[in-house]
């Protein structure tokens, strides 16, 4: 599927992996890591079905992705969110929930947290907030793992 960018609502465009303003925002998220060859590669968000969503005044990144996880883990993937802007996260992780409902009806969402890189001493704390629940943690890299089940 060719995505052309879609406003939803007043604030989330739906724009291509690869746009330049979205990787630049994934780029000061914890999780990105630079190639050590120096590569930069157009694609940030990895295989698999995805919806890239970018806050209208660029404040903020949310990433979906449909994929095989390694660890077992079923339904829509939450694989970045960054908000720079004064809107409440958990107000835009609602927003993108409700919009991974349109595209993907039905499916469990779930995300990954690294307790070591963020501030919080409530890792997933504006995910809670919007309604998620800590489901469990990874064995390899100790990631805690939130989840919104299916409502």
């Amino acid at each position: 599927m060719k995505l052309q960018p879609y406003l939803f609502g007043d604030g989330w465009l739906a724009v291509r992996d690869g746009d330049d303003t979205a990787r630049a925002l994934f780029q000061l998220h914890y999780s990105y890591r630079p190639y050590a060859d120096g590569r930069r590669p157009m694609l940030f968000v990895g295989p698999g079905e995805k919806l890239v969503l970018l806050r209208r005044d660029v404040s903020a990144l949310f990433v979906w992705r449909k994929f095989m996880s390694g660890d077992g883990q079923l339904g829509i993937n939450c694989a970045v969110f960054r908000n720079q802007g004064d809107e409440r996260s958990s107000d835009l992780i609602r927003e993108a929930d409700a919009i991974a409902d349109e595209r993907w009806p039905g499916e469990r969402h779930y995300t990954y947290v690294n307790p070591r890189k963020i501030r919080s001493v409530n890792p997933g704390y504006c995910f809670k907030a919007a309604g998620w629940k800590t489901c469990g943690i990874t064995k390899h890299r100790k990631l805690v793992i939130l989840e919104r089940a299916v409502t």
